[in-house]
């Protein structure tokens, strides 16, 4: 009986050995900090130790999209380019994980099959999108934490501010226009500069709006942000149309802008480093500051630009006595010339 009993011990380690095991892992969270996927499948009882006598298949829902033989190169399907080994040295350690950009991590399950030699074991795991990316709010609720980068209402007023900013930029020039007379280079160059800052904050916008942390999505917060500096040249130049010499106030206005470009740009570099986001407020506070400089220049040129025009003399009256001194000067010609 003894004999029985043994035979079934060693047949079940025969069997045991055969069979390569996992550390167990049932599923692998996506969010959108994430720049790739990183799935796992670990051996824990490999052999050999050896990657030349090792083959790995990764399946999604059954496919085969990557495959590795330690005595060749690896295949992947071409909807799974990126897919890669962590690390092709530590396969003999047992290490069969594999990476994924983000864009081609399909929400789903994956297998991983492990073969060495003639001992072969399967584990799966599944990707599933995170319910929560962000602690900065208690009272935000999970859909609002997942899928943008940014809370929905931090977009809006960014977007906002900045086109707030634009708008009040265009309307100054509309003002100047329509109540001065200024020098058509400069009202061309100022249309150029206002038109290209217009056109690289929709780029920007258009960048950002998209869900998650991605490249795209922090140049275009960039592009938002840092080209903003142009706001404070044609300031100068949109101030200069009305008055011969930049005043006091003119001054604390563009140095207002300023200020609020230099929060705005340090907000962006705390931001593009971080995710989820935790300085969003920073670059909120720099556009608004960039905004309410904008709208207090618009009135000082409404206003005071409007005063300084009226106090000069009209230009009637002074051709008027230069007419009266010509005559005069011609009167007298004409007299010398009789005599």
């Amino acid at each position: 009986m003894w004999v029985l009993g043994a035979w079934v011990l060693l047949s079940a380690a025969g069997a045991g050995s055969a069979q390569l095991l996992f550390s167990p892992t049932t599923f692998v969270e996506r969010n959108i900090c994430n720049e790739s996927v990183l799935l796992p499948c670990i051996v824990t009882n490999l052999q050999a130790n050896n990657k030349k006598v090792m083959y790995v298949k990764w399946k999604i829902q059954g496919k085969l999209f990557f495959s590795f033989d330690g005595t060749r190169q690896a295949v992947r399907d071409s909807m799974f380019s990126s897919a890669k080994l962590v690390s092709e040295s530590d396969l003999s350690k047992g290490v069969a994980s594999i990476l994924l950009d983000k864009e081609e991590a399909i929400l789903g399950n994956y297998s991983c099959e492990v073969t060495e030699s003639n001992r072969e074991g399967e584990t799966t795991v599944e990707l599933k999108n995170s319910t929560v990316v962000s602690c900065s709010d208690e009272n935000t609720t999970p859909e609002e934490k997942y899928g943008s980068w940014f809370l929905p209402v931090e977009s809006a007023c960014i977007i906002v501010l900045l086109f707030l900013a634009i708008i009040f930029c265009w309307a100054q020039l509309s003002v100047i226009a329509s109540k001065f007379e200024t020098v058509f280079q400069k009202k061309i160059s100022i249309i150029i500069a206002c038109g290209i800052f217009t056109v690289v904050a929709v780029v920007g916008v258009i960048l950002f709006v998209p869900d998650g942390y991605t490249r795209g999505s922090r140049a275009g917060l960039g592009l938002i942000v840092v080209p903003a500096v142009i706001l404070m040249p044609i300031q100068c130049l949109l101030f200069g149309m009305v008055m011969d010499s930049l005043s006091k106030t003119a001054y604390a206005l563009i140095s207002l802008e300023s200020v609020g470009y230099i929060i705005a740009v340090a907000g962006f570099a705390l931001c593009v480093s971080a995710c989820p986001v935790l300085h969003g407020s920073v670059v909120i506070a720099g556009l608004a500051i960039m905004a309410i400089g904008a709208l207090l220049s618009l009135v000082y040129v409404c206003f005071v630009g409007s005063r300084i025009r009226e106090h000069q003399p009209p230009r009637k009256a002074v051709e008027e006595p230069l007419n009266d001194a010509k005559g005069v000067m011609l009167e007298r010609c004409v007299t010398k010339e009789k005599n």
